[in-house]
């Protein structure tokens, strides 16, 4: 079984998405972050259409081949889940299996509180809960230190200039932290890379961090006004994680009301679709079962 690519229109955009599965299953919708695209989950797409669900992965607004709207507002969280909740709709289903990785988990995180009936199961990727990761943000010094690039990212223009000099070199690194460099693919890699080169698209990116994160535009306040997380829910969350650290992972039972669980893939980093993609895929197929 491979992949089929589909159009989308959802919440007045169009969505490239990629879809696997039967289409009577149970809706398993799959939300990437930065600076990636549908793709990232192309290992476990055949994996949750196996279990029997009806997989979908889209490009996120501003990525692949959906649409980009201009203008930094246009990409705080509030949009992206009224996309989500538009995505599940076109597929003419009332109700999902939520993923999420990076801003995707944001997204799926931020759902889960607000839409709670829609919401069969949430399995989250890397990302703890966002009032646990505000907190961290503000009063743990590892997660300040790991955080510290987040502040290029929401100067417009310099970051611009600094991911695309020498032909997008830093923004290809970003794939190849530590500790496992070599495990996301180079041909994927350089797919996001081309497809973030062209004019807006970087920006587009980077506006979720700029909507969400800058002073004025609410930051991580705005994602604490959630309703509480009732969904069956797990997180898996690798221990080497340049970017997120151990204080918001660990605190995140705290603001979950529905049945938890943690998995820690110890000795792996950020990207676990293709750092530890068997146990990701055995993680989302098991969601039914929280």
């Amino acid at each position: 079984m491979t992949a089929s690519q589909h159009m989308v229109k959802a919440n007045g955009l169009r969505f490239r998405t990629l879809v696997e599965g039967p289409p009577d299953g149970e809706l398993f919708i799959l939300l990437h972050g930065f600076p990636d695209g549908a793709e990232l989950w192309s290992r476990q797409l055949p994996v949750l259409a196996k279990a029997g669900y009806l997989a979908v992965a889209p490009d996120l607004r501003g990525y692949g081949m959906t649409d980009a709207p201009e203008g930094v507002d246009q990409y705080s969280v509030d949009h992206l889940v009224k996309d989500t909740r538009a995505l599940i709709e076109a597929f003419d289903r009332s109700e999902a299996h939520v993923a999420g990785h990076d801003w995707g988990a944001i997204a799926a995180w931020y759902f889960a509180g607000t839409h709670p009936a829609m919401t069969k199961s949430l399995s989250v990727l890397s990302v703890g809960h966002p009032v646990a990761l505000a907190t961290a943000s503000r009063e743990d010094a590892d997660q300040q230190e790991r955080s510290r690039y987040v502040a290029l990212f929401l100067m417009e223009g310099k970051a611009e200039e600094v991911l695309s000099a020498e032909g997008y070199r830093r923004l290809r690194a970003t794939h190849r932290f530590a500790p496992n460099p070599d495990a996301f693919p180079q041909a994927l890699t350089e797919s996001f890379t081309r497809s973030l080169s062209r004019p807006g698209r970087l920006t587009a990116a980077l506006n979720y961090y700029r909507a969400n994160l800058a002073r004025g535009h609410g930051a991580w306040e705005r994602l604490q006004r959630m309703g509480p997380i009732k969904a069956p829910t797990q997180l898996m969350w690798g221990d080497q994680d340049p970017a997120l650290g151990r204080t918001a992972v660990e605190a995140t039972a705290a603001h979950l009301q529905g049945p938890y669980r943690l998995v820690i893939e110890a000795g792996a980093g950020h990207w676990l679709q293709f750092d530890r993609p068997d146990e990701v895929g055995h993680f989302l197929s098991e969601a039914d079962k929280i």
